[in-house]
């Protein structure tokens, strides 16, 4: 055997498919579709049962491929969740531009915005479900959101104990994510979230430059 398998063309015809890495121009193309299956299988199964044969066939691509792109499940997942963080790491400096009394409300508002984004929300649930269920999607979860972005927040803050508030805030906007979103408790879960970052960013900011 050659490594070459049939597959059905759209006229319905055996066209050969090749298992492994695929040419150079499909590369991209292949990474990403992956990328997309995995987000979706994380999302709907969370991270215990996705399995890597899982991911390969909703991307209609043999697991080897899998393997190659991204070694490991949780290398998968990693990826999957640095996709979905994107927009926060990218808007992380800008939180802290601005006057500094108003840094509370701008990291209040890049957070709930990103949760109320239906683009967004579904995998950040996927995400926050697993790294409460599983030591590897946590692990996965703590690299990501404590050492790219609440260590780059802490880094701009000039206090001794920088840190600890940048960790605090989090705490604050991660409870009430996980109240809102996930558990769904009301009045919370259907209230404006206008009222809530006039209401919560006031302490975001005491945490991050209150006494």
């Amino acid at each position: 055997m050659n490594g070459v398998t049939a597959s059905a063309g759209p006229d319905g015809a055996g066209a050969p498919r090749r298992r492994g890495r695929p040419p150079a121009p499909e590369s991209a193309g292949t990474r990403d579709r992956i990328l997309d299956a995995a987000r979706e299988q994380f999302s709907a199964r969370g991270y215990e049962k996705t399995s890597v044969r899982g991911i390969a066939k909703a991307a209609g691509v043999d697991s080897a491929l899998v393997h190659h792109y991204f070694g490991t499940k949780e290398r998968v997942f990693e990826a999957a969740v640095e996709v979905v963080f994107g927009p926060v790491l990218d808007q992380r400096d800008s939180v802290l531009e601005g006057p500094p009394d108003e840094v509370g409300e701008r990291m209040t508002r890049m957070i709930i915005g990103l949760w109320e984004n239906p683009v967004t929300r579904a995998p950040l649930l996927a995400i926050v479900r697993s790294a409460v269920n599983n030591d590897a999607a946590a692990a996965v979860f703590r690299r990501l959101v404590a050492g790219q972005l609440l260590r780059r927040i802490a880094g701009q803050l000039d206090r001794p104990d920088a840190e600890l508030r940048a960790e605090l805030a989090a705490a604050q906007l991660v409870g009430i994510a996980m109240i809102r979103y996930v558990i769904r408790v009301e009045p919370l879960a259907s209230a404006d979230p206008e009222d809530i970052v006039r209401r919560v960013a006031p302490v975001v900011q005491g945490h991050l430059t209150g006494p």
